[in-house]
């Protein structure tokens, strides 16, 4: 039986998740100013768990030492490519191929479970090695954007 446990993320969780992430990605480089720049521009950055978890859609995989072990960032996306709720699962990290599979099977889960039409992962999810089978779809859209931003 596995020593992880999981459960919807809290605003607690912030710094746990934020410091395991980034000794997951930087390990000693964590106050260099590139890391930091890279921080900045990722999923990760505390402004987005702050976000993310206050909605109530992210989980965290919790290890028998009370560590972070994994999580997945996710947000409900209302009248959204003609569906009327899809999850989005912004960001997904692990330790381990079980724990990934497992947070991947919650998000499912989760979306079945409150009728969503569908749980929409980035590509990168699909060439993972997973411990369970997921029947991924490619999604069909083609989507172009406009920079708001310099």
């Amino acid at each position: 039986m596995s020593s992880i446990t999981y459960r919807i993320a809290q605003l607690d969780d912030v710094e746990k998740v934020y410091q395991f992430e980034m000794e997951q990605k930087f390990q000693a480089d964590a106050d260099e100013y590139e890391t930091q720049m890279l921080v900045w521009d990722s999923s990760f950055r505390k402004e987005s768990l702050e976000h993310h978890f206050k909605l109530g859609w992210s989980f965290v995989a919790i290890d028998k030492d009370n560590q972070i072990a994994g999580f997945f960032l996710g947000q409900p996306l209302l009248f959204f490519d003609r569906q009327t709720q899809t999850l989005w699962v912004e960001y997904i990290s692990s330790k381990s191929d079980e724990v990934n599979s497992e947070l991947i099977d919650i998000a499912y889960r989760l979306s079945r479970e409150k009728h969503f039409q569908r749980v929409l992962f980035s590509s990168d999810i699909s060439v993972k090695h997973l411990t369970k089978p997921f029947s991924f779809q490619p999604w069909d859209r083609q989507t172009v954007f406009l920079k708001t931003t310099k």
